[in-house]
């Protein structure tokens, strides 16, 4: 059982933890001013230690190297006792296991730095076997330059034994590299020990500032994940080394380990600013729902349009435009990199309202055929009695015209140089000229259940609001979802493009055929959270900020998800759920 550590925010795979020492540490940071090592087994036999809540207890142990064999490994294995002080458990990937340690140090990381897919397997496979609410520790292998990219695989714990070993050696350590000492011709810090000139400036004052440096880069990776945007910062650190970046691209390609543990809804800023931003887990499940729960109920006609700078879409001047001209008389889709496509509905769902990309009018190759897929995709999908293409000549008009040849659809193209252009607007206009209007209610009753499709899965709009009445509290998209006997359902919420059920909608989800993610507790009944402890079992599939029911044997909730479902679970500390509304049985 983990008693010392214990997670309280995460970034995909990273997390804000607490070390709870007599002075508490928080992670990713630093542990070598309160780490004790008991020592190595290998040596001589070691008497177990009295340990202290003071410090983080290395237990007896014996440290292999990668690529030990089995049998080896099988015959020297250690069996660690239970204590009750914060204790450390060393580890390889193929031995971890829940050992009653609030730590576990990979004894064998030394074998894999620098080898991107060999460190990507070995952090995956240690993660999967170890408790979610253990810390993590690469011992030896942090510097300024690659703590980032540790963080976001998940590694909690580090020391400064590399970075200052480096110093000694005479090398100079940054966050975008390293300098001999003697080729400098200045300090390029401010820190303590750099306060003096170069001349006068010691290995033991590099050592010094290597370290000072490593605690300031895992202060500001602590403060990405704070924000939810450890992501942005990795995307152009990772382009400072080789290892790096194949490191970071080998954890992309691990989708079902990132994705797990990645938000569904945040309120931060997704910046797309390279080429992987489209690996993303963001990106790749907007786009996965789109084309595989989305329904279009409109019987309009779809106009493409191009994306805008302006989040989200209808509240830009080149899209009021649009709609000008529409005037309710087709169902409006924007293209866009690195999103896809965005059916109107779902304009405001993250991350649709919250990207920021890069604006140069030049597409690269992989955006142009990542657009063209999912295009392809959602129009497999979706029929449409006309489809109508008013996007810009260039990168938006050839992915319309290579899904157009591969699917034997016939597109009616109505810009004249500039989307916005007085001819380019007149074009739209007359092109719809003739075609029905769908009325502001039944465009409601749409939003409600693409959002439920989208959230909740495949038929998930019928199956809960077929019957359903909707009302605004001001303003579209302040929408509030209501059945025939005056009881609300589900609210919007527009920081997030999501819906909110209310402990009446909940029970009507929890009694549907919709996919249900449902959290069974103990018997209690919540007030505010419910803690890890408390959860008896959790849906597989859920993941943090999805809509979840609570029920137990003396109550029954709807909430938000504060972690995954398998990490409720395996988790003995941290809030599981938070809760919204809850009913005593």
């Amino acid at each position: 059982m983990t008693d010392y550590f214990e997670v309280h925010a995460r970034d995909g795979a990273a997390r804000i933890g607490e070390l709870r020492l007599s002075d508490s540490v928080t992670t990713p940071g630093l542990v070598d001013d309160v780490m004790e090592d008991a020592g190595s087994l290998w040596a001589a036999e070691r008497e177990l230690p009295d340990g202290s809540e003071d410090v983080l207890t290395v237990l007896p142990h014996r440290s292999l190297p990668a690529g030990t064999a089995d049998e080896v490994r099988d015959s020297f294995a250690v069996e660690y006792p239970d204590v009750d002080y914060p204790s450390a458990a060393v580890v390889t990937p193929d031995t971890a296991e829940d050992y009653g340690a609030d730590a576990y140090i990979l004894s064998d990381a030394q074998g894999y730095l620098g080898h991107a897919r060999a460190f990507r397997d070995a952090i995956i496979e240690a993660k999967e076997a170890l408790p979610a609410d253990s810390g993590l520790m690469l011992s030896g292998a942090a510097t300024p330059r690659n703590v980032s990219i540790l963080a976001y695989a998940g590694v909690d714990l580090f020391d400064a034994k590399l970075a200052r070993a480096r110093g000694l050696e005479g090398f100079y350590l940054t966050t975008d590299g390293e300098y001999f000492l003697e080729d400098l011709d200045e300090l390029p810090c401010a820190c303590a020990a750099c306060q003096q000139s170069v001349e006068e400036f010691t290995r033991a004052d590099c050592a010094e500032h290597n370290a000072n440096a490593l605690a300031a880069e895992l202060a500001r990776v602590r403060r990405r994940i704070r924000d939810g945007r450890l992501r942005d910062y990795v995307e152009g650190q990772a382009r400072h080394d080789q290892w790096l970046t194949a490191t970071f691209r080998r954890f992309d390609q691990q989708y079902s380990y990132m994705e797990e543990r990645t938000p569904v809804i945040r309120d931060s800023e997704l910046t797309a600013a390279s080429e992987e931003s489209i690996d993303r887990v963001e990106i790749q499940r907007f786009a996965d729902r789109v084309t595989s729960r989305y329904k279009n109920r409109f019987d309009n006609p779809l106009v493409l349009l191009p994306c805008s700078a302006k989040k989200p879409y209808s509240e830009s001047q080149s899209h009021r435009q649009f709609q000008e001209a529409v005037q309710f008389r087709a169902h409006m889709v924007s293209m866009t990199s690195p999103i896809g496509v965005v059916p109107q509905e779902l304009e405001l769902t993250y991350p649709a309202q919250h990207y920021d990309s890069v604006v140069t009018g030049d597409w690269s190759e992989d955006e142009m055929r990542f657009v063209a897929e999912v295009l392809r995709r959602y129009l497999k999908r979706n029929d449409y009695s006309r489809i109508i293409a008013h996007v810009p000549p260039g990168a938006y008009t050839e992915i319309v015209e290579r899904v157009e040849e591969d699917l034997g659809l016939d597109v009616e193209y109505t810009v004249e140089g500039h989307p916005t252009a007085t001819e380019s607007i007149s074009n739209l206009m007359s092109t719809l000229s003739g075609e029905p209007k769908f009325t502001r209610e039944q465009r409601e009753n749409n939003v409600v259940k693409a959002l439920a499709d989208y959230q909740f899965g495949d038929g998930a709009g019928e199956e809960l609001f077929s019957n359903v009445e909707i009302s605004m509290t001001s303003r579209y998209p302040k929408l509030q979802v209501w059945n025939d006997e005056g009881e609300q359902l589900a609210t919007m919420v527009p920081q997030y493009g999501m819906l909110a059920f209310t402990l009446e909608g909940a029970k009507v989800w929890y009694d549907s055929d919709a996919p249900t993610k449902v959290v069974e507790i103990d018997g209690f009944v919540p007030h505010g959270s419910v803690l890890a402890p408390g959860v008896v079992d959790a849906d597989e599939e859920i993941r943090p900020g999805d809509e979840v029911v609570v029920e137990g044997p003396k109550a029954f909730a709807i909430g938000r998800a504060e972690m995954s479902g398998p990490e409720m679970v395996s988790s003995m500390r941290g809030i599981g759920v938070e809760i919204r509304h809850v009913e005593e049985k």
